[in-house]
């Protein structure tokens, strides 16, 4: 599944209640669809969802930051590329992940 603005709005605030983590993933989305409008305008409502849930799982679990949004995000269907791409910027600097970027949406 892959869920539209709303749908992950909704699974944000499931894992994140803290004003700040709401409003940077509200932040991050708007750049994402600023990049997607430049760079895959057909695609920018899934480039704005990545965004959105980026660090779904930075709230909770700070020291698994990005490993755990595999079980956060597989708990509601989240098509596995999304997940992929969402996980893959965690790549480089912490050491749990090892996807690395390779859509020019991800390398964003």
């Amino acid at each position: 599944m892959i869920p539209n603005l709303e749908k992950a709005r909704e699974i944000l605030k499931e894992y994140n209640k803290g004003d700040f983590h709401l409003l940077h993933g509200e932040v991050v989305s708007g750049i994402m669809g600023y990049f997607a409008r430049q760079y895959d305008p057909i695609n920018e409502e899934y480039w704005a969802v990545v965004g959105l849930l980026h660090d779904v799982d930075f709230e909770l679990y700070p020291e698994e930051h990005c490993s755990k949004c595999y079980e956060l995000l597989r708990a509601h269907n989240v098509d596995e590329r999304m997940i992929r791409s969402i996980v893959s910027h965690g790549y480089g600097r912490l050491d749990l992940v090892a996807i690395k970027p390779e859509l020019q949406m991800e390398k964003i």
